[in-house]
Formats: C-alpha cells, structure tokens, sequence
C-alpha cells in the first residue's frame, strides 16, 4: 500500500465545489495497484462523485477488507477518517461505526473474494440490518493478491491464466442482494465514468444499505496460456539474476453506451463481457420484475447495469434498533457509563 502523496501542485482555474473544494482536495495517495486496473478507475469515480456531492472529508469514514480492492481507499479523500479491517469483516466494523456515530457517511470498499467468501455471513448481516452504508464491491473474479485464483464470482468456463476452466457456479452478488432485501442494488462497469458517478451519488444519499457491483477488470491476470508476453512464457526463457517480477503496462479499458444498449466490451485477454444498460421504461421499485429481468439478461449472456432496485421509504439499522439520535461520540462518559449501580438496577427489573 502507498503512503506516496500526489503532486501538490494544482491549477488555478481549477473548479470548485459548493464549499470551496477541487477534484485534487478528494484525492489520496499515488496508487501501487497494477497500470490499468479497473479499481483505480473506480477511485477516480468515487473522487468525483464525492467533489459534486461537495462531502466534508472530514464527516467521510473510509473502511475496507483485505485483497486488491482494499488498498483503494488509500487512494482517494486523504483527510477522511479511515480503518483496514481483517478479511471478510469489513460490514461489522462499519455497523460498528455507524452505531456510534450515525452524522459521519460511511464507505465501504471490498472485493469479490472478500465479500463472496470468507466474508460471506457479514455481508448478509449488513444487508438483513439495513447499515446506512455506500457498499462499493470491485468485482475481478479472481483473487489478485495470490496468483489470480478463481473467485466466488468467476462465471463456468472462464479461464485462469493457466487455461483451466471454472467448473463452479458463481455467487451472483446483486441477485444475492436483492433476494435478502438490500434497499439499493446497482451495478456498473469500472470504465464507464458516466454511469458509475451518477450511481455512486445516489448511493451515498439513499438512506440505508446501497449496494454497487462494479464489474473492473484485473489486468495481471487475464493473460493466457500460448501468449508469448505472459509471465510463464516469460519465465521459461529468461535466465534469472535476481528474483523480481515485471507487471506489463495495459491500458485500462473504457466504454460508453446508451440506455437499453448491449454493449460488447473486450477485455485484456482478447474475452468479452457483454453490457446491457437499464431500458429507460425499467421499474426499479419492484424487487420481484427486477429479479425477473436479471435472469432474462443473464440468459441471453448479457449483464445488466445500472440502478437496478432502490426502495423510496425504509428504516435502517438506526430504526430497527432505535439508537439514539445523538452519536454515542458526543454522549458524556457519565452517561454513557453510569456505574454498577444502575447495572445493578437493570438486572432487578428481570428478576
């Protein structure tokens, strides 16, 4: 992970936002994720979705796992409050957070491995407590950290760098989202910049869990056997003086398309993934339909994009569990822990 700050030097016609901020004020540290990962295209998003909403960094909390994705809010709002959590836990800690202090926005970044597996239950939770929390997963399929194994979302037939095929079906997270009653469900694609802002803007104003699949490609490992520029070509014909390992520059892939539009994107291995964005008569208040139509898409292998489901009026985990309106932060010590007496007076009212 890199503590490396940008450049400080900035232009003077810069814009601002409505309290005076500009793009570079929402920035971070200089990225150390491979050139071309789709992540760091989800940074520049949320970098600026977070200028045009005009968020104070320091009312921002930042929390994440453990994999790829959990570097990445080093990469954006510097002055925001932030904690790296253990593989997998990342929704508790935030539940955790956010019960004590419900006046901060809450951001949590994970990955496929890290929500589809290992932190699989938390994530559920989450969903099922409503925690008023933007929940950005960057969907790779494989794990990057360790070698670019197949993850819980990697579709049947995909190919590992070594050319073998996923036997396994996947975790669709949004359909996964929607069947345990997440309040906001949206998908999108790392290189498109125009549907994803206006996604992630949403999603930090709806109240309760709004949860986002962005599908961002991993440019390491989409190589392939028979390539003669992969890393196992590579390393059967190189004397090797010293060990090292070489990460080869891509360019980071974009696309743009039109509402109700499929769109063939193809990724660095020379796959396609194909896009469908949300026709403009889509009803997305009706959980049932939308389920529906995700599996229509899906049977003509094709994923949907954009706001999938959102519901209008909800309670989030502050209601269901009735906290209290002042953040447990700004509550007296005193109060907050009033002495063995009064715990001695709760336990005589269940005698």
């Amino acid at each position: 992970m890199s503590y490396i700050k940008k450049p400080a030097a900035r232009h003077p016609k810069m814009p601002t936002n409505a309290i005076g901020l500009t793009p570079r004020d929402y920035e971070g540290s200089m990225s150390t994720l491979c050139a071309g990962c789709g992540h760091d295209s989800v940074t520049a998003a949320l970098i600026q979705a977070f200028f045009e909403l005009a968020v104070e960094p320091h009312r921002l909390v930042k929390i994440s796992g453990i994999g790829c994705s959990a570097k990445t809010p080093t990469y954006f709002v510097s002055e925001a409050h932030g904690f790296n959590s253990v593989h997998g836990r990342m929704p508790s800690v935030a539940a955790g957070a956010n019960a004590a202090n419900r006046d901060l926005l809450y951001v949590g970044i994970s990955g496929d491995g890290d929500s589809l597996s290992i932190g699989l239950g938390q994530f559920c939770h989450a969903i099922r407590r409503n925690v008023n929390l933007l929940y950005v997963l960057e969907n790779n399929g494989v794990y990057g950290l360790t070698k670019g194994q197949f993850s819980a979302s990697a579709d049947i037939g995909s190919l590992s760098k070594g050319g073998v095929a996923n036997r396994q079906g996947p975790i669709d997270p949004v359909n996964l989202a929607l069947s345990l009653g997440a309040t906001f469900v949206a998908r999108s694609f790392s290189g498109d910049k125009d549907q994803l802002v206006p996604i992630l803007m949403a999603g930090m104003r709806h109240q309760g869990f709004a949860f986002i699949d962005v599908i961002s490609p991993c440019v390491t490992f989409n190589d392939h056997r028979g390539s003669t520029k992969s890393y196992a070509h590579t390393r059967a014909h190189m004397h090797e003086v010293i060990e090292t390992d070489f990460v080869p520059l891509r360019a980071e892939i974009r696309t743009k398309y039109d509402e109700g539009e499929v769109k063939a994107v193809m990724l660095h291995d020379g796959s396609t993934v194909r896009l469908r964005k949300t026709d403009p008569d889509y009803d997305p208040s009706n959980r049932r339909a939308v389920l529906d139509y995700l599996g229509a898409t899906a049977a003509r292998g094709e994923v949907a994009t954009g706001l999938l489901y959102i519901e209008g009026t909800n309670e989030d985990m502050h209601s269901f569990e009735n906290t209290v309106e002042r953040p447990l932060v700004d509550v007296p010590y005193d109060v907050l822990c009033p002495g063995s007496a009064a715990l001695d007076a709760i336990q005589e009212e269940w005698r």
